[in-house]
């Protein structure tokens, strides 16, 4: 029975058991690939958020203090940060649009892969330059 433990659970009354491998191997497609991309992004966001509501709270505690909070986002690696920043906003909003597509035209799963490949498409074509045109101070 070893490397049987994991996953038990029931299928048409009958108990199963999967090796680890099998349950801890991912089989998902372009769906379920842009729905994580999706939530990581949207949890990205929301950590931003609340940083940037901690940190112009800081004002209350006196201009030096905010001031100091301020002079730690001039630091290559949080100038970095926007960028990624920038990525996770432009494809949440991006992969969200699709989601509203197809959960308010069900005859939009028929292309479901497409519209995958269209958020990919425009999110290159808007995130390069802009990133790029971010990162210049890296150039300099």
């Amino acid at each position: 029975m070893s490397g049987w433990l994991v996953g038990i659970g029931k299928v048409q009354g009958h108990t199963i058991m999967l090796k680890p491998q099998e349950y801890l191997t991912y089989r998902g497609g372009l769906g379920q690939w842009s729905w994580l991309l999706h939530r990581v992004t949207g949890v990205g966001v929301f950590v931003f958020l609340l940083v940037h509501i901690v940190d112009t709270a800081l004002i209350g505690w006196g201009p030096d203090l905010y001031n100091r909070a301020m002079a730690l986002y001039r630091n290559p690696a949080f100038r970095v940060g926007e960028v990624l920043l920038a990525g996770a906003v432009l494809y949440h909003a991006l992969n969200g649009i699709r989601v509203v597509i197809v959960d308010f035209w069900p005859a939009a799963t028929a292309f479901h892969k497409k519209l995958v490949y269209a958020v990919a498409g425009v999110f290159a074509l808007i995130y390069i330059p802009t990133a790029i045109y971010m990162l210049d101070f890296l150039l300099k």
